[in-house]
């Protein structure tokens, strides 16, 4: 046998295989730390929350029109900020009606109730497949949650849909306690009757391929519906603006100017009525804010 010592290794070398072993690794788990805001964004490469210093609402008292779903909604959420029971919420409907504000003037109001009580934490629906790594590091932290998706919709091959389903009910481990889920959407169904119909004509099943995707809806054990307005609820809209904003003209002139407003948008909703007032703001020179 030969007595002669293995050869050294190459520095070099062992310095790549070191860092070739570190990114091969998995990343360290998620730390989340709700303490420095009350609105987070989520962005899932990283894995990281970064906090809103000043999140874009409208106070839950100019929200008109929409006050079945107001009360439904706020009640299910002081439910939530007291420890008690509530439901995931799908807000569907008409465009520009006041979803995603309602979502975001709630959990303000709620928080001026019970003081920071509530962390709101956005997740954009291209990131919904990461839901289950943010969930379980939300599971430890004493914080409540309400996790906001705005404009949930699926196309017919996008399979994260599976990653949203088991975490509203289905999942092993299930929604953590102290989260909640709240989504807007323009579709009740989440799909669009195209999609529906092309799952029919492709599957081998067609009932079971359908019901899969369209299951997801019942998840949500509140439903609450935005319809566009008449003109009545239009113009009571801008009128709770322009009295909260001091924009004063006369009622006969607000009406005619919002009215026209409207015809040239083609549209009458809660986005046009904000936009409408944001005109107005301008020409009169007055500030928003």
């Amino acid at each position: 046998m030969s007595s002669r010592p293995p050869p050294a290794l190459d520095p070099e070398l062992l310095a790549r295989i070191a860092d070739a072993l570190e990114r091969l690794a998995p990343p360290a788990p998620t730390r989340i730390d709700l303490a420095g805001a009350d609105a987070f964004v989520w962005h899932a490469e990283g894995q990281r929350l970064t906090p809103v210093a000043e999140v874009s609402r409208v106070d839950l008292s100019l929200l008109a029109g929409i006050e079945r779903q107001r009360d439904v909604l706020l009640e299910n959420t002081r439910r939530f900020a007291a420890g008690l029971p509530a439901n995931n919420a799908l807000l569907w409907g008409a465009r520009g009606m006041g979803k995603s504000s309602l979502v975001k003037a709630i959990h303000a109001a709620v928080n001026a109730e019970i003081k920071a009580t509530l962390a709101l934490v956005e997740i954009h629906r291209e990131d919904l497949a990461s839901l289950p790594v943010l969930l379980h590091a939300l599971r430890g932290v004493e914080r409540r949650v309400i996790l906001f998706c705005d404009d949930l919709s699926f196309d017919a091959s996008d399979t994260s849909y599976k990653s949203l389903k088991a975490v509203l009910e289905g999942g092993i481990e299930g929604r953590p306690a102290n989260v909640i889920f709240y989504a807007t959407s323009n579709r009740r169904h989440l799909l669009s009757r195209d999609m529906i119909e092309n799952e029919r004509s492709t599957a081998i099943n067609p009932g079971e391929a359908v019901e899969e995707k369209v299951s997801l809806s019942d998840r949500f054990g509140l439903w609450l519906g935005f319809h566009a307005c008449d003109q009545a609820t239009f113009l009571a809209m801008i009128e709770g603006y322009a009295g909260a904003y001091g924009l004063d003209l006369p009622p006969e002139q607000l009406h005619a100017r919002a009215n026209e407003w409207s015809i040239t948008r083609g549209a009458r909703s809660g986005r046009v009525a904000w936009q409408f007032i944001q005109d107005l703001a301008g020409a009169l020179g007055r500030r928003l804010g």
